[in-house]
């Protein structure tokens, strides 16, 4: 190893910066320690399989079927919401979405189907393009 300085200043900065490098090394040795174990157990398994061999080739499972989407009714989702948008630059347009819109942040307040229509109305506010509330309100373009 190369001379050390004298000055505590410097050994501390040193020492930290191994002890930080230990720390990191662990980390991979820990990661490297899990696999190995993964793959011994893997090999364990194969090997009491028996000469076979892989056997024939897994089908992967099936999907089960999706059905239709659930309907506003179903969910129990009967209102709207008016989300406000604000950026570094300043507020922008705000957005009309149904209440159950995973889009929306948390800067929303409620209003009744007819708010929700005059809303859609102005100019300054839109249409969630995800959740669609002027569909749902029969708003037509």
């Amino acid at each position: 190893m190369n001379e050390l300085p004298p000055d505590p200043p410097r050994l501390r900065a040193i020492l930290g910066y191994l002890e930080k490098q230990l720390t990191e090394e662990e980390t991979v040795v820990t990661y490297l320690r899990l696999q190995v174990r993964a793959v011994q157990h893997a090999l364990t398994v194969a090997e009491n399989r028996g000469p076979a061999g892989p056997g024939p080739p897994r089908q992967p499972a099936a999907r089960p079927a999706l059905g239709p989407a659930p309907t506003r009714s179903e969910r129990k989702s009967t209102g709207f919401v008016i989300e406000q948008r604000r950026t570094p630059t300043g507020p922008q347009e705000a957005a009309v979405h149904l209440d159950d819109c995973t889009m929306t942040s948390n800067m929303t307040h409620p209003v009744t189907a007819h708010e929700a229509r005059l809303a859609l109305t102005d100019a300054q506010l839109e249409a969630c393009a995800f959740c669609r509330p002027d569909t749902e309100l029969g708003i037509l373009d």
